[in-house]
């Protein structure tokens, strides 16, 4: 059996960065993790191939070699999901899909032959056994959750893995709380479901192996569900396996409640992570309790994120509008956070309600969905009929992109976070890729960008001020340039 494994591309948004990988001579920032682990819960007699769209093409070859094609996608790449199975199809090749795009949206995707939904790990093997028997059905679903200490690792040899600006591993599944805009509870359960210590570090050493020393991404949607175990076993393990090993860094995913562990903040830093992502969302206490983010409830949050990036954690931050207890001062209130907290990568979206979470039921209910959910946190969409008047509200998110993205405003939270954050002291590992990065960032932001007075300020402050995170400087600046380039297109 030929399979292909295909992956549709990603619309130009934030968390693309597409205007920032050239400047390292990459395609994609990480590769279908997804895909590379059902690829592993195939059958190993298989022939497999990976095309991932985001990095090459699908051929005519290919289509002629595949008896079946295996599509996975999440809700942004819908439109481009829908290109490459009507190219299946037009090829005559069978598809089956799965994802969080097909598991959320299955009754729009009639002319896909197999939908195997959910968690993979229960659903393919039942279509791989009703397919052997030539009785393949239509759609597998199921309300389970598999133990993922089953799970194999990736089949990473699917991969061209110097396409790719990190890799990604999942140690968990699953997330505690219930902010109720978020599908993740009703797709993977609130018991966080985890891998062993052995697993996570067999399936670095399988990685390692093949050649790769970048920065690796733990995908989990809460990274910290099971402080006990990632305490006395997972961070541990990792940063003995770390060890002798400065070019590899560690990312995630966490609630904002870490910054309340000390240990756990210490422990991730001696593992080797150096950047959290972190659902702020809104420094509005109201919207807080609206949504259910009781975790962010009742805290400081500024204080929080300064004690994550003086804890030595870069802070990434998502941020929504369009609450309905939100009115017209928010706008000038997440500025003012953003700016203060230093949080540079800040991730700001309108409100969107996905299928099946309590929202989406609770606007269905009130009659106030309007369209489908676009799945992308940048194109200004919603499809929430809002209480404050959507002119207003799209007129007030762009004016806190254009105020964050400027290049003021962003430089000036640069420097903010440089002043702040404390990171281990360990050696850096320069690769030919970063000082083609730098003398790129030289050209295109301190030459002919209009962003260039503060590029050249940012690099005499920090030569200055902070020399150690230089290299930092230089990465974030080149941040800078993707988060304006996808605003001035886009927004």
């Amino acid at each position: 059996m030929n399979v292909l494994l295909i992956y549709p591309e990603f619309p130009d948004t934030f968390w693309s960065f597409r205007h920032a990988l050239p400047f390292v001579r990459k395609k994609a920032s990480s590769p279908p993790l997804g895909l590379l682990t059902v690829a592993a819960l195939l059958p190993k007699e298989w022939h497999k191939r990976l095309v991932d769209l985001n990095v090459g093409r699908l051929t005519q070859r290919d289509l002629e070699w595949a008896d079946y094609a295996f599509v996975s996608a999440m809700v942004v790449q819908r439109s481009a999901a829908r290109t490459a199975i009507a190219r299946c199809k037009e090829a005559g090749v069978p598809v089956v899909a799965g994802g969080p795009l097909f598991s959320s949206e299955s009754e729009s995707f009639a002319e896909v032959d197999h939908l195997v939904l959910n968690e993979g790990e229960i659903t393919l093997p039942r279509f791989l056994a009703d397919l052997e028997r030539g009785e393949a059905q239509h759609l597998y679903t199921t309300d389970e959750h598999p133990d993922i200490r089953q799970t194999p690792a990736p089949l990473w040899e699917l991969l061209d893995m110097r396409q790719y600006a990190t890799m990604n591993i999942q140690y968990s599944r699953g997330c505690p709380y219930g902010c109720d805009f978020c599908n993740i509870t009703t797709m993977l359960g609130h018991r966080p479901r985890t891998k062993t210590a052995p697993q996570v570090i067999a399936e670095l050493d399988s990685l390692y192996a093949t050649g790769w020393r970048g920065g690796i991404f733990f995908v989990d949607d809460n990274f910290i569900g099971n402080r006990r175990q990632l305490k006395e076993e997972i961070l541990p393990a990792l940063a003995a396996w770390r060890r002798n090993k400065p070019e590899v860094v560690f990312n995630t995913e966490v609630s904002i409640n870490l910054a309340d562990d000390e240990e756990l903040m210490r422990l991730m830093v001696e593992a080797g992570f150096s950047t959290v992502f972190v659902g702020i969302e809104t420094p509005d206490e109201e919207s807080l309790a609206e949504c259910n983010k009781l975790q962010n409830k009742g805290r400081d949050l500024l204080a929080s994120v300064k004690r994550l990036q003086r804890a030595g954690l870069e802070v990434q931050g998502g941020f929504i509008v369009g609450f309905d207890s939100d009115t017209t001062s928010i706008f000038q209130r997440q500025i003012e956070f953003i700016q203060r907290s230093g949080i540079v990568t800040a991730m700001v979206g309108l409100l969107q309600a996905p299928h099946g979470t309590p929202l989406y039921r609770r606007l269905q209910r009130e009659g106030r969905l309007s369209t489908e959910i676009s799945g992308d946190n940048v194109d200004g969409s919603t499809n929430i009929v809002p209480k404050m008047d959507l002119a207003a509200l799209k007129q007030g998110y762009r004016n806190i992109l254009h105020r964050i993205y400027s290049p003021k405003g962003y430089y000036d939270r640069v420097i903010t976070f440089l002043r702040e954050y404390q990171p281990p002291r360990v050696q850096m590992r320069v690769t030919k890729e970063d000082v083609l990065a730098l003398f790129r960032s030289i050209y295109l932001l301190g030459i002919r960008g209009k962003e260039r007075l503060h590029y050249w300020r940012l690099w005499l402050w920090t030569l200055a001020n902070r020399p150690r995170l230089f290299p930092h400087a230089i990465r974030l600046a080149i941040y800078g340039y993707h988060f304006r380039r996808v605003c001035e297109l886009h927004i």
